[in-house]
């Protein structure tokens, strides 16, 4: 699998991002099921994965389980889809911890748990046939919806990353499912939409209404919200002209910002 040179070396084990796609206390209460407080993270993989990967996926996919997640589509896509594969070799060794990674730019790989949470309240109940991902990063996010979503169209603002996660997927099973752009997340996909659903990898002070307006009725949309406290935030629409909104849990994302940085 290709990887990025400009990530510079390695972070030493107690590394923490300062933006970090995370949940950063326990669950709050909401009408959707509620995870379970976070169990104890699993022994830190060795640094060369070979065979082992495959076990500490389903090491990785069992915490979710004790941590609440119970929707098996994410969990069999993040039993799929090899994480390590989506961040700098030199943090391989880490990609299966309960952790934000960097992956270059000032941005981060999301936490494994944010992932299937979010993933799994925008899903909930439904089966959706097509999802945009606004803040592709290195692409795992896409590719974990992929395998079991029929059309991903995923958008990144940054160049590099979008170079990244072009070159990542071409190398998954989920090249042909995911469409990927490179442009200004905020305003969305409108060629493309409506959307079944839409996942947002960056906090913004409010939820741009041209993702909203890009939802189809019945769709959801999840993205973090807000600058110094940030909540997840679920919206359904529900009608033409009307929403619904809900505030799940408190995290600390990456911001969400306008136009495109080459």
């Amino acid at each position: 699998m290709p990887r990025r040179a400009s990530a510079g070396s390695a972070p030493g084990p107690g590394y923490t991002p300062a933006n970090s796609n995370t949940r950063i206390q326990g669950p709050r209460p909401f009408t959707l099921p509620v995870p379970a407080p976070a169990a104890a993270s699993a022994t830190a993989p060795p640094p060369n994965l070979g065979l082992n990967s495959e076990r500490l996926r389903a090491l990785m996919v069992q915490r979710l389980r004790e941590q609440g997640i119970a929707d098996t589509r994410v969990l069999a896509a993040m039993q799929a889809v090899a994480r390590h594969d989506f961040v700098d070799q030199g943090l391989a060794s880490r990609a299966y911890e309960d952790a934000a990674l960097p992956i270059g730019f000032g941005q981060t790989i999301s936490q494994p748990w944010v992932v299937a949470y979010m993933l799994s309240v925008m899903c909930l109940g439904r089966e959706p046939a097509r999802v945009l991902e606004v803040g592709a990063g290195c692409g795992y996010q896409a590719a974990v919806l992929a395998q079991f979503v029929p059309e991903v169209f995923a958008i990144e603002r940054v160049r590099g990353l979008y170079e990244q996660a072009r070159l990542n997927l071409a190398h998954t099973r989920a090249r042909g499912r995911v469409r990927l752009s490179f442009g200004d997340g905020m305003q969305g996909l409108e060629r493309h939409a409506p959307f079944d659903g839409i996942v947002v990898a960056a906090a913004g002070v409010k939820i741009p209404e041209t993702l909203l307006s890009q939802l189809a009725v019945g769709a959801r949309l999840i993205a973090p919200e807000g600058s110094a406290r940030q909540r997840l935030i679920l919206i359904e629409r529900t009608g033409l002209a009307a929403w619904r909104r809900q505030e799940l849990e408190d995290v600390r994302f990456v911001p969400l910002r306008p136009g495109t940085q080459t």
